[in-house]
């Protein structure tokens, strides 16, 4: 969708839904595969489950072998099949990759169950079909429904009628977009009248012609044919499935899209990861290591080849035994054989991180009390479980003004009418009793007693005018409650605007489908309305057109000045005060529009309003057609005034940005406020200090042939010592060619804004937003976080690294795109400079451990090769090459994947330069891994060496340096040299070590006992080996001076 609210592509309005006809929608068909077909409108019926009892061992296990780690087991198993090749006992492999499997199967079997369940209690819920009780499921395409108050919409309907007046039909849609303030639908007005029974309601025949199936929300364009009329349908008609019936006893409603063609189901598609940069590292590094151990068998088995030919040689008289296999033939089985050897080095951590150690930081943030905003009972919430690291590594944060960094709480302060400003903060008693409903305010820091006098007076036009647009000129809706009016606003700005109107007199009643009710000074008036001209983010204004109780037509507008302004049919004195006034405003902080009107002939709206109705009912082009019409409507206004909104600060949103930037955190603000807004509001949060020098839109301007973006950027003298040479880079790129004109301006914009300490753009709309960020991404290579609150910021959400929605009052589109939900914007120091740098210290430790024990556990089997004339037998026993990754290692790296720290929080608070880290790739890179990689193999040589020195039989009576032996010792002293490497013990931590061993310990003693071998000779190799007591001279000596060297190695590689 553009951001002007039309498609890129026209869709195809091809579906027609005929009331209260079945057998015409049954006999419709539709391909969906090969030639097989299915019925083109869909039951209401819905199926989430993804299994059933035949399809779940084969789906989930198509699922689970789509990991490319996963394939590369199951093809190493098959290789063992050959017993050629073989070198491992069959289960070494398939134990630990069915226990992976099978946790991964039974969590996706529980989520299934449940998925079950709860499409079988949707599909049962009871609604009332053709007014006779039926199930969900048994809903159709073209059916009449009858909802209820406090009821659920069962599929997408085409609103008929209701019980109130007009037929408006109150909803709430916060299982669809998290709003819990109501909104209202409206009947066609031919069907408020018509259907006024039962029966009429059962002979109702019309037809629906529509757009397919789609998952746009928030738009609809159709139209309704009935009894020879053509009448236009869109969004404010339809209900959709998923919201509820507030306020409103009895509605019908006409089934436009059933199942999974409704809108709430269609957006119920797969959520595209997103991929961290550790995640893409990793991708490459089990690559690598792939090749490596590739490149390692190849040399190992040239090696054999080689010994197996000078073996031959020497020992010509054993020829019998290898008359069938030539060194050659030898070297090809050896590659194949070391190849299955060592692709236990292949870890199985991605695995094992996805599974087990991604999800736990999420648990640490939602359950984080200092990010619990008591005030309204709001956690943090981690919407994703796969980013969390990379909240330890943002280099540029893009953040939304109003809602984000204020409360958007609007109260509204200031106004100019007439070129005269009124507004003041002393407090004097006013008299207010002669305005009846102005009790019960609690929105409102407005008083001025010389405006509520002139108000009283009513003897001027303008501010008459003024204060009427402000009752009338809006989409909010009101509810009665005892003798107080609640009024239900979309925005928090048109309810403190019309909170306003109604302190001084002008009070907005009620609304119905073609009139609004207001109060002017005690008498009540109703004004019938023509049109209602939509807001949306390219036209940044709204307007009604209405006829006043004596019949004159006036057109009401209001909106942005720059949209505002050069509509006026003229531009006097108190235009030109009024743009003063709008500056003083801006530069208080103060959010600003722009009020005007004009009254329109009968003659100019007959001929409009015939065009209206035309382009209404248009299927194709209706928005573009309708926008060309309202722009005619709104030009030659008169302007009225201006009004101007204080929404406060959050509290600890200046602290935090002045963290955020200690931790080398950029910060940029995108706003569609004013520029002196904006900027008041930087100076306000400390984004900008006095000491920066401001580098403005217009000193760009002044540069000959220089592109002048809509962006204000900020920056201190110190960094932009070359600002003369960004500039002629911009008035280079302006004077390029058209093909290359786009990148090059671009990436010198890029250059000149990321060069700045802050920057704040202005009046860009959502979709500028998103190419702002995506920009910063496309040139720079950072990593983003984009924060907002509102639906306008979607976008900007969706596009950055990390999307984070903040939790206010502009409904829950936000939060329900991002990947973490916060109350407040000053908790996002908390997130990012504690659990994100935590997070992603964790995930480097525990890929250096992992990786790091990998290596040192398993390359003996290499040193292993060079004493065994490279013929591919195994070191280890078989158990223990099966168990090492489950139950001997995990643990403890676990461990210190969830609960490794080098400072506390408050330490990390106190101190945001240790955040930079995270920022550099110091923790884990190439090189780390490369130190790792060496730090590993020489603790497999210490382990292997010593211990092969420490059971050399220098005297001869007494074999101890047995091949068993020799294996446990060295599998047991590289097992503790790095099980016990732990620098911050908790409890967690000292059980799972302890765990680990003992785990060791209990299956060592299974798999080499002498049952076990009497029962399975084949399968448990080393019978009584752990009981003799052999390994352990051996294991001591080799474990103490292996352990010594190990230090002594840490200290000069890494602190690891």
């Amino acid at each position: 969708m553009r951001a002007g609210g039309y498609p890129l592509a026209f869709p195809a309005f091809t579906w027609e839904v005929r009331a209260n006809d079945r057998n015409y929608h049954m006999q419709f068909k539709k391909k969906f595969a090969f030639c097989l077909t299915k019925k083109k409108y869909a039951g209401n019926a819905i199926k989430t489950a993804k299994y059933n009892i035949f399809t779940f061992l084969p789906l989930n296990l198509y699922e689970q072998f789509h990991r490319m780690a996963n394939v590369y087991f199951v093809f190493v198993i098959l290789l063992q099949t050959f017993p050629e090749i073989s070198t491992l006992p069959w289960y070494t492999l398939l134990f630990p990759l069915s226990c992976l499997l099978t946790i991964r199967g039974l969590r996706d079997l529980i989520d299934d169950i449940g998925r079950h369940q709860s499409d079988r209690n949707i599909n049962s819920r009871p609604c009332e079909i053709l007014f006779c009780w039926q199930k969900w499921r048994d809903i159709c395409v073209g059916d009449i429904v009858r909802l209820r108050k406090e009821s659920f919409v069962p599929a997408d309907m085409l609103l008929l009628c209701s019980s109130e007046p007009s037929s408006l039909c109150y909803v709430e849609t916060a299982d669809i977009d998290g709003e819990t303030n109501l909104k209202f639908r409206q009947a066609l007005l031919v069907t408020h009248q018509e259907l006024v029974s039962e029966e009429i309601m059962a002979a109702f025949d019309g037809r629906v012609t529509c757009e397919e199936p789609n998952s746009r929300m928030h738009s609809f364009t159709g139209t309704l044919e009935w009894r020879g009329e053509t009448y236009s349908l869109d969004s404010e008609k339809i209900l959709l499935r998923g919201c509820k019936i507030r306020n409103t006893d009895v509605c019908y409603g006409l089934v436009i899209y059933a199942g999974f063609d409704s809108k709430i189901m269609r957006n119920c598609g797969k959520i595209k990861r997103k991929k961290t940069k550790l995640d893409r590292m990793m991708d490459r590094l089990v690559i690598i290591i792939f090749l490596v151990l590739l490149v390692t068998s190849l040399g190992l088995a040239v090696a054999s080849g080689f010994w197996a030919r000078m073996f031959q040689e020497k020992h010509s008289y054993l020829s019998a035994l290898y008359k069938r296999t030539t060194p050659a033939q030898q070297a090809f089985f050896n590659f194949w054989g070391f190849t299955i050897l060592l692709s236990i080095i292949i870890p199985i951590l991605e695995v094992i991180r996805d599974q087990y150690l991604t999800p736990c930081p999420c648990f640490f943030i939602n359950w984080d009390l200092e990010m619990y905003y008591a005030v309204k009972d709001i956690p943090a919430k981690a919407r994703s479980t796969s980013l969390n690291d990379q909240l330890g590594q943002i280099e540029y944060i893009f953040s939304d003004k109003t809602g984000t960094l204020t409360q958007n709480v609007m109260s509204f302060k200031k106004c100019c009418i007439n070129g005269t400003i009124y507004g003041n903060f002393s407090w004097t008693e006013v008299d207010r009793t002669w305005n009846n409903y102005h009790h019960g305010e609690k929105k409102l820091d407005f008083c001025d007693a010389t405006l509520l006098e002139a108000a009283r007076r009513d003897s001027d036009p303008v501010l008459r005018e003024f204060l009427r647009l402000l009752a009338l000129c809006h989409t909010v809706m009101v509810e009665e409650k005892g003798d107080q009016l609640v009024y239900q606003a979309a925005s928090p700005d048109e309810e403190a605007l019309v909170l306003a109107a109604r302190n001084l007199g002008y009070v907005f009643l009620a609304r119905t489908q073609d009139t609004i009710t207001i109060s002017e000074l005690g008498v009540k008036r109703t004004y019938k309305v023509l049109a209602m001209l939509d807001f949306n983010s390219d036209r940044k204004r709204m307007s009604v057109l209405v006829r006043d109780p004596q019949g004159t037509i006036r057109l009401y507008t209001k909106g942005a000045d720059t949209v505002i302004l050069e509509r006026l049919q003229r531009r006097g004195p108190n235009e030109t005060f009024t743009e003063m006034a709008l500056d003083r405003f801006a530069e208080e902080t103060l959010r600003t529009l722009c009020l005007a009107s004009k009254e329109v002939s009968e003659v100019e709206y007959s001929v409009w309003s015939r065009r209206h109705r035309e382009a209404s009912i248009l299927l194709q082009d209706r928005a573009r057609e309708l926008d060309k019409l309202y722009e005619e409507m709104e030009q030659n206004l008169q302007l009225l005034g201006a009004t101007a909104i204080e929404d406060k600060l959050q509290d600890g949103v200046p602290e935090t940005i002045q963290l955020l930037k200690l931790g080398n955190i950029k910060v940029w603000v995108l706003t569609g406020d004013k520029q002196e807004t904006a900027m008041n509001i930087g100076y306000a949060c400390k984004l900008l200090t006095d000491d920066m020098e401001i580098l403005e839109e217009k000193e760009i301007r002044s540069q000959p042939c220089v592109l002048s973006p809509k962006d204000k950027i900020l920056h201190t003298g110190e960094v932009l010592k070359e600002k003369g040479w960004l500039w002629q880079r911009l008035a280079c790129c302006r004077a390029t060619g058209s093909q290359e004109q786009g990148s090059l301006v671009e990436k010198a914009f890029v250059d000149l804004a990321t060069s700045c300490q802050a920057v704040i753009c202005c009046r860009v709309t959502p979709k500028q937003k998103a190419l702002i960020v995506e920009l910063v991404k496309k040139h720079k290579k950072a990593i983003t976080l984009a924060i907002g609150d509102g639906a306008n910021d979607v976008n900007m959400i969706k596009t950055a690294d990390i999307g984070v929605g903040i939790s206010g009052l502009e409904g829950m589109q936000a939060v329900q795109c991002s990947d973490y939900a916060l109350a407040q914007f000053s908790y996002l120091q908390r997130l990012l400079l504690v659990h994100g740098r935590w997070a992603y210290l964790r995930i480097c430790k525990f890929l250096r451990y992992f990786f790091y024990k990998t290596f040192a556990g398993l390359m003996a089997q290499v040193w292993f090769a060079f004493h065994s004339g490279f013929t591919a037998q195994p070191l280890y026993e078989g158990w223990f090459l099966a168990l090492y990754n489950i139950f001997y290692t995990a643990y403890p790296v676990l461990s210190v994947g969830l609960l490794e720290q080098d400072v506390s929080a408050k330490k990390s608070l106190e101190f945001p330069e240790l955040y930079v880290i995270g920022q550099q790739d110091e923790l884990f890179n190439y090189r780390v891994f490369g130190i790792t990689l060496l730090h590993g193999v020489s603790t497999s040589l210490a382990s292997f060496y010593i211990a092969l020195w420490a059971f050399e039989d220098h005297v001869g009576s007494k074999v101890v340096g047995d091949y068993e032996s020799f294996a446990v010792t060295v599998a047991t002293s590289a097992l503790l040299s790095f099980i016990l490497d732990t620098k911050f013990w908790t409890a967690l931590s000292f059980l799972m070590v302890t765990a680990s061993l003992l785990l060791f310990c209990f299956f060592s003693f299974l798999t080499q006992s002498i049952d076990a071998f009497r029962i399975a000779p084949a399968i448990f190799r080393f019978p009584g080996e752990i009981t003799r007591g052999s390994p352990w001279p051996g294991l001591g000596v080799s474990y103490l001076v292996g352990h010594l060297f190990i230090t002594t190695s840490q200290s000069c590689c890494l602190e690891f």
